[in-house]
């Protein structure tokens, strides 16, 4: 069975909900990526080494990457070659078959956290600012409340002004503890104290927020880890994920902040917000090639719920199949 074949009746074992909700985040990506290749499959009778040339530009446009593309089109044009397949439509489907095994061969794919009985989850969240780090952050919390975990939010971004001031709006909008430290206050004498109540109050799940300065390497590396420092003293292996918030808008500038950040912490998961906003979802593909960090959660548009798990088989619909589907 081809892998469209099998994504499309995948797809449709979903729930009604998730499938809605990939579908329309992914309408601007997948008219992009998927319209193209459509449109580049009715274009050649027979595949040629043009259609192989114009099938690497539109991935380059699509941004997963110019060694990702390369990459790719090497491995599908020799397999094409191996197996004389010469129909344009069956490179595609082989196309979208490596970008699967690809993403799904770098390692783990979970999503959810790790929750311990009796002990408190420890999420620290970095990324520069204007990604949407702080709403996030709340739809993450909204996430886990609706599970009926009982979470806490840290807020020790206490350089960017307002920074504390948003997590407070959205602790009150939740009905969540939070704690708070004064302006300009040191970040880990802020977490220390999140992790202390969060203990206290026998919290499920305590959301760490953190400043987003890149220019200065040297110092984000000095604070991020005295802060897991001194959160590993109330809660051992504290934190126990951290995950890196990318707006998928930026294109390959948010591969770049994802680099320069894995540089600096273990980053054990990535969230992708604005996707419903880009026209270029081949980032995640980008991310994963160049990190091998799993995409977690990825923003499908603004509510508190289209923040989803990120889920590959639904992903690779969106962005290849639902478009070829639409076109026949």
């Amino acid at each position: 069975m081809g892998l469209f074949k099998f994504l499309k009746e995948k797809f449709s074992k979903k729930s009604d909900d998730k499938k809605a909700k990939y579908t329309a985040g992914m309408e601007k990506s997948r008219k992009n990526f998927a319209g193209k290749l459509s449109k580049l499959s009715s274009k050649y009778a027979q595949v040629n080494s043009q259609y192989f040339e114009e099938l690497e530009e539109i991935l380059i446009e699509a941004d997963v990457g110019v060694n990702f593309a390369l990459q790719i089109i090497d491995e599908v044009l020799q397999q094409s070659k191996k197996e004389k397949i010469t129909d344009p439509s069956l490179i595609n489907e082989l196309l979208v078959d490596k970008m699967f095994v690809n993403y799904a061969s770098k390692g783990d794919v979970k999503s959810d956290l790790n929750f311990i009985d009796n002990q408190v989850c420890v999420l620290l969240v970095v990324g520069v600012n204007g990604v949407g780090k702080t709403t996030t952050i709340a739809k993450l919390a909204n996430r886990y409340l609706k599970m009926n975990k009982k979470v806490m939010l840290c807020a020790a971004d206490t350089f960017r002004a307002g920074a504390v001031e948003q997590l407070k709006q959205w602790s009150s909008r939740l009905e969540i503890p939070i704690v708070c430290g004064k302006e300009n206050q040191d970040p880990a004498s802020v977490a220390y104290d999140g992790v202390v109540q969060a203990k206290k109050l026998h919290m499920d799940l305590l959301i760490v927020d953190t400043a987003g300065r890149l220019q200065t390497k040297t110092n984000l590396m000095a604070e991020l880890a005295k802060i897991k420092r001194v959160m590993a003293k109330e809660i051992p292996d504290a934190p126990h994920e951290t995950f890196l918030i990318i707006d998928a808008t930026t294109g390959q500038n948010g591969v770049m902040q994802a680099k320069a950040f894995a540089d600096v912490t273990n980053i054990t998961g990535i969230v992708v917000t604005k996707m419903d906003g880009t026209s270029k979802g081949g980032i995640i593909l980008a991310i994963r090639n160049e990190l091998g960090i799993p995409v977690r959660f990825i923003g499908l548009g603004e509510k508190m719920d289209d923040l989803q798990e990120f889920d590959l088989d639904s992903y690779l619909y969106g962005l290849c199949v639902a478009g070829e589907e639409n076109e026949q």
